[in-house]
């Protein structure tokens, strides 16, 4: 299981997110807002209330809501993949 060390919130409904094994990187969550138990964050100060569950070590809001740390750790590190991808010489250059 991964757990999230830390979560900041930035601007447009992101998060910028650091696990317990250094992976680190921002998820961009605005396509849930005002979805289901998400109408909440309609209000950006209800998303600008994230918190770390100290039970399931990922990210949480008030009223129960929190978030998958795999799924989150999966968008991080593919986003980390991508840029490395992009990053790298192609060969013959």
């Amino acid at each position: 299981m991964h757990r999230i060390r830390s979560a900041r919130v930035l601007p447009g409904y992101r998060l910028s997110l650091r696990f317990e094994d250094g992976a680190e990187g921002e998820v961009d969550l605005a396509d849930l807002v005002g979805k289901g138990v998400f109408a909440r964050w309609a209000d950006p100060a209800e998303f600008g209330r994230v918190h770390i569950d100290p039970h399931t070590h990922t990210v949480a809001w008030p009223g129960g809501i929190d978030l998958c740390p795999e799924s989150l750790y999966q968008d991080v590190t593919a986003q980390a993949e991508s840029f490395t991808a992009r990053d790298k010489p192609k060969s013959g250059s």
